[in-house]
């Protein structure tokens, strides 16, 4: 795959006090990606963007809510995605030392 794919296929960390939890305790980080991102997309460009060995990806689909009231409507769905890196590893959202 491209490289310039690969960079459009992550869109951002999920940053939220459940998913630090889910990254100390299992060595798991959560993303948003693309709708039509695949497992092996996905693990390729974490590899590629993150220099880390991923050893599995989880995906959940992730259904938009819907909205009533004075503007009724539904949010758009996204996917996310459950990385595990290889123990002793670990990605830096922040860059603090």
């Amino acid at each position: 795959m491209r490289d310039d794919r690969l960079y459009q296929v992550l869109i951002a960390p999920r940053i939220t006090e459940k998913t630090t939890d889910i990254a100390e305790k299992h060595g798991q980080y959560v993303f948003r990606v693309q709708e039509t991102a695949t497992k092996p997309m996905i693990k390729q460009a974490v590899e590629k963007i993150f220099s880390v060995n991923v050893l599995s990806v989880q995906v959940l689909n992730v259904r938009g809510k819907m909205k009533y009231g004075k503007h009724p409507g539904k949010r758009p769905n996204w996917k996310k995605a459950f990385v595990r890196l290889q123990s002793g590893q670990e990605i830096d959202f922040l860059g603090v030392k």
